[in-house]
């Protein structure tokens, strides 16, 4: 176990390269949808992006997730060593509670505007491939990592139990944001255990009731139990605009343009921002309030109408003719 993680940066990088290579090869033989920017300007800057990211991030922080645990252990902190948690246990719990953190902060990122305002980078790629899963502002990556540490400090889970969460998250976010054509059957099943690319793709919409849903990276449970769950995209996902409203010119995609992005324009469209929604969009925004504030949501329907019954009041909606008109998504 220790040989593994000291190993850690070699076997997180050979899991992060194999999968890149294994979506980019499957988005070339299979692909969902057909490409509207060159690849060759996307991948280039957004890769790049990675680079500044990781470089930042270890400038940042002494240590990162997977090194704090394996200090836990040694010093006793967190709540799974204080206790003295059976390790397979203490496994499990480890990587749900960290997949359930990762939910959380998804829909923080979307509710509070200053945060969008970094999160909206992700969602401002005009094209969706495995490389925009890769696709963030290096402020919300540290943000991110402090809130990552902050859980491993507090728990105290396994070095291993880390280490297999950073790489299945890698892979996943790989995965469910690559360019790929599951068979609909096998679609319809996987996605009751893993994000698969046609669930997430709804949340890159550029209409806001699809935009404000479907936020987990890994685990597809928590959006099925707080009600953020939508199935397909109401305009079909060869027919849908991916994106935001802002920044939809080829030369947005650049990195210089994506690091600056933060203090450009208004902050519209975050979750909570009902000034630009059509009253049937507000229906999703009732889902999100009730989310944050743990009410129990019941959602029926399919996507061409669905009704959410909430804290006493319910709406219905069938979706808007049009994308695009009704605010900015991601």
């Amino acid at each position: 176990m220790d040989i593994i993680l000291a190993a850690e940066p070699e076997i997180r990088l050979t899991a992060f390269l194999s999968v890149l290579a294994a979506m980019a090869l499957w988005e070339l033989a299979a692909p969902r949808r057909r490409r509207d920017i060159p690849r060759v300007i996307r991948w280039s800057n957004n890769l790049a992006l990675v680079v500044i990211d990781t470089a930042i991030l270890r400038l940042s922080f002494p240590i990162l997730a997977v090194g704090l645990a394996v200090l836990a252990e040694e010093r006793g902190w967190g709540l799974f060593n204080i206790i003295e948690a059976p390790f397979g246990l203490a496994v499990i719990l480890s990587m749900l509670l960290l997949d359930l953190a990762i939910y959380l902060q998804h829909v923080m990122f979307h509710a509070v505007p200053a945060l969008w305002r970094l999160h909206r980078m992700h969602h401002a790629d005009l094209d969706f491939d495995a490389t925009t899963g890769l696709r963030f502002h290096p402020i919300e990556i540290l943000i991110s990592m402090a809130i990552k540490l902050a859980l491993v400090a507090a728990l105290g889970p396994p070095g291993v139990a880390v280490l297999l969460f950073e790489i299945i998250l890698n892979a996943t976010a790989l995965f469910n944001h690559a360019n790929i054509n599951l068979p609909r059957p096998v679609d319809r099943w996987l996605r009751w255990i893993v994000v698969t690319p046609d669930m997430h793709r709804v949340h890159h919409s550029v209409d806001p009731r699809e935009t404000n849903s479907n936020y987990g990276f890994n685990l597809p449970w928590w959006d099925r139990l707080m009600g953020t769950y939508v199935a397909q995209p109401a305009k079909g996902h060869e027919g849908m605009t991916i994106g935001i409203e802002q920044f939809r010119t080829t030369r947005d995609l650049w990195v210089d343009r994506m690091l600056i992005q933060p203090l450009r324009g208004p902050a519209s469209g975050h979750a909570l921002d009902t000034s630009a929604l059509t009253p049937t969009s507000r229906n999703s925004l009732w889902t999100l309030e009730n989310t944050v504030l743990g009410s129990r949501v019941t959602q029926k329907g399919t996507h061409d109408e669905t009704t959410y019954v909430l804290a006493g009041r319910s709406g219905c909606h069938t979706p808007p003719a049009s994308t695009g008109q009704h605010g900015t998504g991601h």
